[in-house]
């Protein structure tokens, strides 16, 4: 069970990098795509890096 919640914990962690990456372009951000996209769970406690991470998923 705990491999199970571990596996699936990775799926959504890459899967937000990767979403995030593909879609940087249609934030406010300039720098930091590599930092931003890898560290994604750390700033979500920030409401701008949220609509920002809002804004990357979509699409």
């Amino acid at each position: 069970m705990v491999k199970l919640l571990l596996f699936a914990a990775i799926v959504v962690y890459a899967g937000g990098v990767w979403k995030f990456w593909r879609g940087f372009h249609r934030t406010n951000f300039t720098q930091g795509r590599v930092y931003l996209a890898l560290l994604w769970p750390v700033f979500m406690v920030s409401g701008s890096y949220r609509q920002n991470f809002q804004r990357a998923l979509k699409g």
